[in-house]
């Protein structure tokens, strides 16, 4: 899960009101674009209600707000997020360079993992073999660093320090499930669509259309995640929708649309007349 800002609703006459979406990636690649009007941990805890599982984000409190006191949620940390507070340091301490020497190789190591095709337990025993030895040596100097003398808490360094053992355990869930990935990178790609919406048609003009917005862009995304042409999908389902039994209509949700009907979809009059 992540957050991403969009504008939507007038705050006052010529300014937008802050708003958020909040992309969720499922386990059967799967996305939804969720929206709220405030970036409080109250929509996380409305929308995975219920939820059991692990939780894989960045470092925001509210995850952690919202993980605390549930013993059926893992939270898992995001290393790339970890990576950009030593990156910001780096110019700044040159020490920073064996931290980002070290989470190198840890991604060298998940490169190793998909160029084997290895999965399940065969990846937990290589992750055991491979990236624990690293992750451990990489604590251990963020350990030692954090006793300098001439390390101030201002400095990026001492953040970052303080950022990645403060997720110490988050941050090693991944070694103990093959199924957790070592960052959230997957998702950032896939809600690149807001970001870039933003640099295009700016804001929503109504709260209401941002949650309009959010639920397709879930239906757009999650078709390109699963190789369906969204507009095949699109003529599809806006012309089954009308006859399709309400209690069976998560099939026409993409992932199981492509199941049951992309075989042989509905096409639109242009297409037959062509």
């Amino acid at each position: 899960m992540d957050e991403t800002p969009i504008k939507a609703g007038r705050k006052k006459k010529g300014q937008m009101q802050a708003t958020w979406y909040w992309p969720i990636y499922g386990e059967a690649n799967e996305i939804c674009f969720t929206w709220s009007s405030s970036r409080g941990s109250a929509h996380i805890e409305q929308q995975l209600s219920g939820f059991g599982g692990v939780l894989l984000s960045d470092g925001y409190a509210a995850y952690d707000r919202y993980a605390k006191n549930k013993p059926q949620i893992t939270q898992a940390q995001c290393w790339a997020h970890t990576r950009r507070y030593f990156e910001r340091a780096q110019k700044s301490d040159p020490a920073t360079e064996e931290a980002l020497t070290l989470i190198g190789g840890l991604y060298r190591v998940e490169a190793q993992i998909r160029e084997k095709g290895l999965e399940g337990q065969a990846r937990l025993d290589y992750r055991s073999r491979h990236a624990a030895p690293i992750v451990d040596a990489f604590f251990a100097w963020c350990h030692n660093q954090r006793s300098r003398m001439d390390l101030v808490n201002s400095d990026p360094l001492a953040k970052a320090l303080v950022y990645a053992e403060n997720h110490q355990a988050q941050l090693k869930v991944y070694l103990g499930d093959p199924e957790v990935p070592i960052d959230t990178n997957h998702l950032e790609r896939v809600l690149r669509v807001i970001p870039m919406g933003r640099k295009n048609w700016l804001f929503c003009w109504s709260e209401v259309g941002a949650r309009q917005v959010g639920i397709i862009q879930s239906l757009l995304t999650t078709c390109r995640l699963h190789q369906i042409d969204p507009y095949t999908y699109l003529v599809d389902v806006l012309q089954r929708v009308a006859l399709h039994p309400a209690r069976e209509v998560e099939q026409l949700t993409p992932r199981l649309w492509k199941t049951h009907f992309a075989a042989s979809p509905l096409r639109s009059d242009l297409e037959h007349a062509r």
